[in-house]
């Protein structure tokens, strides 16, 4: 299995070459030529191959070349969609980082693309592979959780400008932590409710926190309203401390009319005090959520396993970004 890894734009293409490159199988190429908006000391380019054990390739065209079975996006946000066309225009399987695009209309092209071409599209949301969300999702497809009436979640990060500037430039992400962190949890919500679809967004947002170096919102809060009646609020701030010994976390409690759900995404570690560092640190144990992931994408689920998320969940995630975004500006709930 021979997969490319187009742009190292995005914070995880240094993590899925490493991956790939230790997975038995598979063979792994890195293309990274867009640097151009790269800020000073971001390591990008060959450097980031070298470091995983991965090939290079200089250009796209040499990626596409090489023959890969599958490849994978990770530029920013608003470069997706030539990258997936281009993906389309090989017949090349694509599993594109989130958000799908930057934009609606771009999403919606991506996918069309893919769809006329034949190839399919992937969009890598690996918290959906948690064995805490396994849980909350038996639960609630078994019934013993009732009807589902509210969900509360949280994707608090830390402010993500340290690795990558792009990420608070609107013009290249799309926009800000509402992004960046809404459409984690509407994944799992679209999984989890089925046919359920989102009906009615309403959003506040602000840049309370860190107004002096970016004008993006870095905090966040999304209510979504659903076919069924239930009502979801999503927490989507870059609030986590940057002094914190973690990046962050996904947390969701779902209450149904029999039981309440809690779970947490990535608390899959020891917790403890280094006196060497003088801080609070973490060891994780368990499951690789981007491996098992990458598995899925490439080789197909586990047995009673979860499936990767297709372009068309993409689309709906992003529809609730951008409805989010539009309510945030008027001030009023915005239908789907």
């Amino acid at each position: 299995m021979k997969v490319a890894v187009l742009s190292f734009a995005h914070v995880h293409a240094a993590g899925y070459l490493r991956l790939l490159a230790r997975m038995p199988g598979t063979e792994v190429l890195g293309c990274d030529p867009d640097t151009d908006r790269a800020a000073p000391g971001e390591v990008r380019g060959r450097a980031v191959a070298d470091a995983a054990g991965a090939g290079y390739a200089d250009t796209y065209e040499q990626a596409f070349a090489w023959g890969p079975d599958a490849v994978i996006v990770c530029s920013e946000n608003a470069r997706h969609r030539p990258l997936v066309e281009l993906a389309a225009a090989h017949g090349v399987p694509v599993l594109c980082e989130k958000p799908l695009a930057a934009s609606v209309t771009d999403g919606e092209a991506m996918v069309a693309a893919c769809r006329a071409a034949g190839v399919r599209l992937a969009v890598a949301y690996p918290v959906r592979f948690s064995p805490a969300y396994a849980a909350v999702q038996a639960a609630v497809a078994s019934g013993r959780a009732g009807r589902i009436l509210t969900v509360s979640g949280a994707n608090n990060g830390a402010m993500p400008t340290r690795a990558r500037r792009w990420f608070a430039e609107p013009e290249l992400s799309g926009g800000g932590a509402l992004m960046d962190h809404t459409v984690h949890i509407a994944d799992l919500l679209d999984d989890l409710f089925g046919e359920a679809r989102a009906v009615e967004v309403y959003a506040q947002t602000n840049n309370l926190l860190y107004a002096d170096e970016v004008a993006a919102e870095t905090g966040g809060l999304v209510s979504v309203t659903y076919a069924d009646g239930a009502v979801a609020t999503i927490d989507c701030s870059w609030s986590h401390p940057r002094s914190h010994h973690s990046w962050g976390g996904l947390e969701l409690t779902v209450v149904g009319e029999r039981a309440t759900l809690e779970m947490d995404a990535f608390d899959q570690k020891v917790h403890g005090f280094s006196e060497r560092q003088g801080r609070g640190t973490e060891v994780p144990f368990g499951v690789d959520l981007d491996e098992l992931m990458l598995r899925a994408f490439l080789f197909g689920p586990e047995e009673g396993g979860m499936t990767v998320a297709d372009g068309e969940g993409g689309l709906r995630g992003l529809r609730i970004v951008e409805a989010g975004y539009a309510s945030a500006r008027t001030g009023v709930p915005v239908a789907l």
